[in-house]
């Protein structure tokens, strides 16, 4: 059976697979609720984020999965996807690594089932056939996966990832990037600058656009100077809008921990982050759970929005040779 020992765990057994997945993920968040003051949970926290970094588009809950199987996995795809795009080959002997796939079927539009679910609800819906039901989310499946550690065959193609390129295009394009996020940016002179030691902050609503309002202090290491937007993107995007002092110093630990995902996913040094779970400590593994998919989903949309402005950067510059 699946555990949160320090050993990689499997889900080998197809009758308990699905029990042991979600008891993993239980088991995990429950571990950190009970040791936040704990430094090697702080690590293990820090671990999960470096896995985040590196599959930013999946949920807190798959991240934990492949961490749990294979915490050194980069790039993960299904059995035959890996044969037919990519022409390699799983080799003989490798393990699965299971996540949850999304089950995209036809759905009630009053209970959200699936026809065969709603047969066995009390939902009255018949206003319309199921086969004229449009298609919805209706619940997840443990799907296989293999990372690219497991396969052999043809080379890679070099990925496209704008974001681990130059540091001097990233401030730029996090400047680009705040109109879609809804916040306001400022680089600030060296000589201008009123916040002290401070390399940036987060200030309260603007009042010309009632925007949060990120403001940096100008500097050379333009690397530097995108690790400083960055946390303070978080800031804007995770605690702005929350007035409760308390609850503020507890996201403070999500706005570290996006920031820590986002820079490692853009190639910055984000060693000087510190995870001080300790804030965390009257949550119950709800609220936890809760903090999870707010960093994965924060630090996803970052580095969405980061793409595009890049992606429309090198496409203007292609189209102007």
């Amino acid at each position: 059976m699946a555990t949160t020992s320090d050993s990689s765990v499997s889900f080998d057994e197809t009758d308990t697979r699905s029990d042991e997945m979600n008891s993993t993920i239980e088991a995990w968040i429950d571990d950190l609720v009970d040791h936040v003051d704990d430094a090697q949970t702080s690590e293990e926290f820090q671990e999960w984020l470096d896995v985040q970094s590196r599959f930013h588009d999946y949920s807190y809950r798959n991240t934990l999965l492949i961490k749990r199987q294979c915490p050194e996995a980069t790039r993960v795809a299904g059995y035959r996807t890996w044969q037919e795009e990519f022409d390699r080959h799983v080799q003989e002997g490798e393990s699965a690594i299971w996540i949850w796939a999304p089950i995209i079927t036809k759905q009630c539009p009053e209970c959200e089932n699936s026809p065969s679910y709603h047969e066995n609800t009390d939902c009255d819906y018949d206003e319309t056939p199921p086969d004229d039901w449009s298609k919805g989310l209706v619940g997840f499946k443990p799907a296989a996966v293999f990372d690219v550690s497991q396969t052999e065959g043809e080379p890679l193609p070099e990925l496209e990832t704008a974001a681990t390129g130059d540091a001097n295009d990233l401030v730029p394009a996090l400047k680009d990037a705040a109109d879609e996020l809804g916040v306001t940016v400022r680089i600030v002179d060296a000589d201008d600058w009123e916040h002290g030691d401070a390399k940036g902050v987060c200030k309260y609503r603007s009042l010309h656009d009632f925007q949060p309002v990120v403001e940096a202090r100008a500097r050379s290491n333009h690397a530097d100077l995108a690790v400083t937007l960055i946390h303070e993107y978080a800031h804007a995007l995770l605690h702005f809008d929350v007035n409760d002092k308390t609850e503020r110093s507890k996201r403070e630990v999500e706005a570290e921990a996006v920031a820590y995902v986002v820079g490692r996913y853009c190639g910055l040094d984000t060693s000087g982050s510190a995870f001080y779970l300790a804030a965390w400590q009257s949550d119950e593994p709800e609220a936890v759970r809760e903090r999870l998919g707010r960093i994965s989903r924060t630090a996803e949309e970052l580095i969405d929005s980061l793409e595009d402005e890049l992606s429309r950067t090198s496409l203007a510059e292609q189209s102007g040779d």
